[in-house]
Protein backbone atom coordinates (compact mmCIF):
# COMPACT_ATOMS: atom_id res chain seq x y z
CA UNK A 1 0.00 0.00 0.00
CA UNK A 2 1.27 3.70 -0.81
CA UNK A 3 0.27 6.62 0.50
CA UNK A 4 0.01 9.47 -2.66
CA UNK A 5 -0.30 13.40 -1.95
CA UNK A 6 -3.43 14.30 -4.44
CA UNK A 7 -3.23 18.13 -4.74
CA UNK A 8 -5.53 18.42 -8.15
CA UNK A 9 -8.32 17.07 -9.69
CA UNK A 10 -9.56 15.66 -6.47
CA UNK A 11 -13.32 15.14 -7.38
CA UNK A 12 -12.19 12.38 -9.75
CA UNK A 13 -11.90 10.51 -6.46
CA UNK A 14 -15.36 11.46 -5.58
CA UNK A 15 -17.38 7.81 -5.34
CA UNK A 16 -14.88 7.19 -2.45
CA UNK A 17 -15.39 10.65 -0.79
CA UNK A 18 -19.57 9.85 -0.93
CA UNK A 19 -18.31 6.61 0.91
CA UNK A 20 -17.59 9.17 3.90
CA UNK A 21 -19.90 11.34 3.56
CA UNK A 22 -22.53 10.94 1.43
CA UNK A 23 -23.64 14.69 0.56
CA UNK A 24 -21.86 16.02 -2.20
CA UNK A 25 -22.50 19.56 -1.45
CA UNK A 26 -20.72 19.03 2.00
CA UNK A 27 -17.62 17.58 0.45
CA UNK A 28 -17.71 20.79 -1.04
CA UNK A 29 -16.92 22.32 1.81
CA UNK A 30 -14.13 20.85 2.45
CA UNK A 31 -12.15 19.21 -0.54
CA UNK A 32 -10.51 22.42 -2.37
CA UNK A 33 -9.25 23.82 1.17
CA UNK A 34 -8.28 20.67 2.50
CA UNK A 35 -5.27 18.07 2.10
CA UNK A 36 -5.90 14.89 0.43
CA UNK A 37 -4.19 11.60 -0.32
CA UNK A 38 -5.37 8.60 -1.59
CA UNK A 39 -3.72 4.76 -0.50
CA UNK A 40 -3.05 2.32 -3.21
CA UNK A 41 -2.81 -0.69 -3.69
CA UNK A 42 -0.94 -0.98 -7.56
CA UNK A 43 -2.98 1.10 -9.67
CA UNK A 44 -6.02 0.65 -7.21
CA UNK A 45 -7.34 3.72 -5.41
CA UNK A 46 -8.15 1.26 -2.44
CA UNK A 47 -9.28 4.69 0.10
CA UNK A 48 -9.21 8.51 0.54
CA UNK A 49 -9.01 11.02 3.41
CA UNK A 50 -9.14 14.40 3.34
CA UNK A 51 -8.11 16.77 6.22
CA UNK A 52 -7.54 20.53 7.11
CA UNK A 53 -6.00 22.77 9.15
CA UNK A 54 -7.95 24.80 11.71
CA UNK A 55 -5.17 26.71 13.37
CA UNK A 56 -1.47 26.36 13.79
CA UNK A 57 -1.37 22.94 15.96
CA UNK A 58 -5.03 21.23 15.01
CA UNK A 59 -6.31 19.48 12.31
CA UNK A 60 -9.20 18.20 11.22
CA UNK A 61 -10.23 14.90 9.26
CA UNK A 62 -12.78 15.50 7.50
CA UNK A 63 -13.16 12.65 4.94
CA UNK A 64 -11.89 8.92 5.34
CA UNK A 65 -13.22 6.56 3.10
CA UNK A 66 -12.48 2.82 2.24
CA UNK A 67 -13.38 1.04 -1.02
CA UNK A 68 -15.43 -1.94 -0.10
CA UNK A 69 -12.98 -4.11 -1.36
CA UNK A 70 -10.64 -3.03 1.38
CA UNK A 71 -12.35 -2.55 4.74
CA UNK A 72 -12.01 -4.71 7.33
CA UNK A 73 -8.29 -5.32 6.16
CA UNK A 74 -6.78 -2.12 8.04
CA UNK A 75 -6.48 0.30 5.46
CA UNK A 76 -8.22 2.53 7.24
CA UNK A 77 -6.43 2.60 10.59
CA UNK A 78 -3.04 2.47 8.52
CA UNK A 79 -4.43 5.64 6.70
CA UNK A 80 -5.17 7.00 10.01
CA UNK A 81 -1.45 6.38 11.78
CA UNK A 82 0.02 7.83 8.53
CA UNK A 83 -1.97 11.03 8.98
CA UNK A 84 -1.30 11.31 12.83
CA UNK A 85 2.69 10.79 11.97
CA UNK A 86 2.17 13.79 9.15
CA UNK A 87 0.21 16.03 11.57
CA UNK A 88 2.78 15.28 14.30
CA UNK A 89 5.49 16.28 11.83
CA UNK A 90 3.96 19.51 10.79
CA UNK A 91 3.60 20.31 14.74
CA UNK A 92 -0.16 19.62 14.89
CA UNK A 93 -0.65 19.20 18.56
CA UNK A 94 -4.27 17.86 18.07
CA UNK A 95 -5.66 15.63 15.19
CA UNK A 96 -9.80 16.05 15.85
CA UNK A 97 -12.46 13.69 14.24
CA UNK A 98 -15.98 14.78 13.47
CA UNK A 99 -18.23 11.44 13.02
CA UNK A 100 -21.72 10.48 13.61
CA UNK A 101 -23.26 8.23 16.29
CA UNK A 102 -23.06 5.17 14.45
CA UNK A 103 -21.57 2.34 16.56
CA UNK A 104 -19.09 0.99 14.05
CA UNK A 105 -17.78 4.32 13.13
CA UNK A 106 -16.73 5.30 16.94
CA UNK A 107 -15.76 2.13 17.41
CA UNK A 108 -13.35 2.48 14.50
CA UNK A 109 -11.59 5.56 15.83
CA UNK A 110 -11.48 4.49 18.98
CA UNK A 111 -9.44 1.64 18.10
CA UNK A 112 -7.55 4.69 16.39
CA UNK A 113 -7.17 5.72 19.95
CA UNK A 114 -9.44 9.07 19.52
CA UNK A 115 -11.67 9.57 22.74
CA UNK A 116 -15.33 12.10 22.62
CA UNK A 117 -14.20 14.93 23.49
CA UNK A 118 -17.39 17.34 22.55
CA UNK A 119 -20.47 17.24 20.58
CA UNK A 120 -22.64 19.11 17.77
CA UNK A 121 -25.94 18.73 18.33
CA UNK A 122 -28.43 18.69 15.41
CA UNK A 123 -25.55 18.75 12.59
CA UNK A 124 -26.24 16.13 10.65
CA UNK A 125 -30.13 17.18 10.63
CA UNK A 126 -29.06 20.65 10.13
CA UNK A 127 -26.68 20.03 7.36
CA UNK A 128 -27.87 17.49 5.41
CA UNK A 129 -30.81 17.59 2.47
CA UNK A 130 -31.85 14.23 4.05
CA UNK A 131 -31.55 11.61 6.79
CA UNK A 132 -28.00 10.02 7.16
CA UNK A 133 -28.39 6.69 8.28
CA UNK A 134 -25.76 4.21 9.12
CA UNK A 135 -25.96 0.78 10.06
CA UNK A 136 -29.22 1.01 11.17
CA UNK A 137 -28.91 4.93 13.17
CA UNK A 138 -30.26 7.54 11.90
CA UNK A 139 -27.92 10.35 12.81
CA UNK A 140 -28.59 13.85 14.54
CA UNK A 141 -25.87 14.97 16.52
CA UNK A 142 -21.76 15.23 15.34
CA UNK A 143 -19.43 13.96 17.83
CA UNK A 144 -16.39 15.30 17.91
CA UNK A 145 -13.23 12.69 18.65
Amino acid sequence: MQLKWIPTEKKRFLPLLLLGDEQESMIDRYLMRGTMYAAYDGETAAGVMVFVRLSQDVYELKNLAVAPAYQGKGVGKWMVQNLCAMCRARGAAVLRVGTGESPRTLGFYQRCGFAECGREAGFFTRYYDHPIVEDGVTLRDMKAL
